[in-house]
Formats: structure tokens, C-alpha cells, sequence
């Protein structure tokens, strides 16, 4: 029997109608979530290879010296760094040190040997979706994060501990995240949790 000729074939791979269309994007979904990011998370050593930006934490709106001259509980973001001996220009050695914005993608690695300023992906018992933010500090085994647009570090959410910890990260795509976003914005339209939802307002 010739294999081209087989209907199966030709449905997976010559059928351009709705229905040959929906079998390829099943197909495409199976593929990457079952063995491209599955071998992606086994090289770069993390579960979580990739996630999505779903909320403007991290965002600076604007330039640089902006932000960091922007409000905080310390009077300014400079003041608030400067609690945890993070100064203007140690802060310009971090990476992503103007941060990023709302849907864009990230591609992480292995969490080993974080460090202050490290921007980490972690889980907390407080959010269904897991948290992209700064490592400031590190206290009696705890890292304290911080959101960089954020005015302070919430004192439940932006705690983790080493094992709650996916991966730091070590790539930025813009834009590429955005299909997860829309999903997101559809979830809140039809009533989505409200942890979830608060971060789509900005």
C-alpha cells in the first residue's frame, strides 16, 4: 500500500479544509507540549522553560533614571534599593536592569546560585499564577523579591523559598506572550479568579 495514498495521510498532510486545519494545530499542540518543552525544560535544567509576562510589574514606564527616581514606601525606587546596599549603578549591572513588560515571553534556566538582582520565577500559596520578580535580598534562608515597578516588596507574596524557585531568567522574547495574555483577559471577561484577573488591569 502506498503511504501518500492512505486517507490518514492525506487528511494529517494534504487536507487543507477546517477540519485539516484543526488536526494541525492539535498535532503542533501535542508535539510542543510533549516533547519540545519537555527536552527545552531537560536542557536548560528547570520544569519551566518558558512563561509568559501576564501582569506590569516588572515594567518601568520609561527610561531609566526615571524609574529610579519614581515613588515608592521609601520615599523613591533609589531610596528602596539603597535599604538592601543596591545602588544606581550596582542596579545597571543586573540583568534585565530596565526590566520588561506585559506579554512578553521568557525562557528560563535552572534556578542554582541566585543571587541579589537576579530576576527569578517562582510559586507562591498566595497566586494561582506563578511570580516574575527581582531578587533584592536574601534573609535567614528567604529570598525578598520585589516587582521593579512596584512601590514596596509585599511581605507574603514576593517571599520564596529555594525550593519554590523554577528558574532565573535567561532570555527575553517581546510581544511573543500576548496569545496568553488574550487567554487570560478572556477568563476574566467570563468571571476568572480575582488574584488572576487584578493583574490585567494595567
Amino acid at each position: 500500500m502506498n503511504v501518500k495514498h492512505h486517507w490518514l495521510w492525506k487528511l494529517v498532510f494534504e487536507d487543507e479544509s477546517a477540519l485539516g486545519w484543526i488536526i494541525h494545530l492539535c498535532l503542533a499542540f501535542i508535539i510542543i507540549k510533549f516533547l519540545v518543552y519537555p527536552l527545552l525544560g531537560w536542557i536548560l535544567g528547570t520544569s519551566y522553560p518558558i512563561v509568559a509576562v501576564v501582569s506590569c510589574s516588572m515594567d518601568h514606564r520609561g527610561d531609566f533614571d526615571g524609574w529610579w527616581s519614581s515613588p515608592s514606601v521609601e520615599g523613591t525606587q533609589a531610596e528602596f534599593y539603597s535599604k538592601y546596599g543596591i545602588t544606581k549603578e550596582g542596579f545597571r549591572q543586573f540583568p534585565l536592569k530596565n526590566g520588561f513588560k506585559k506579554g512578553d515571553l521568557m525562557v528560563l534556566r535552572g534556578a542554582k546560585d541566585v543571587q541579589q538582582g537576579n530576576v527569578i520565577v517562582f510559586f507562591s500559596q498566595y497566586s494561582r499564577e506563578p511570580i516574575i520578580h527581582r531578587v533584592v535580598d536574601r534573609e535567614e534562608g528567604v529570598l525578598i523579591t520585589k516587582g521593579d515597578a512596584n512601590r514596596a516588596s509585599d511581605p507574603k507574596l514576593d517571599r520564596a523559598y529555594d525550593n519554590q524557585v523554577l528558574g532565573k531568567t535567561l532570555l527575553r522574547i517581546p510581544f511573543a506572550g500576548w496569545l496568553k495574555v488574550g487567554l487570560i483577559k478572556g477568563w476574566c471577561l467570563i468571571g476568572g479568579p480575582e488574584e488572576v484577573c487584578a493583574a490585567q488591569t494595567c
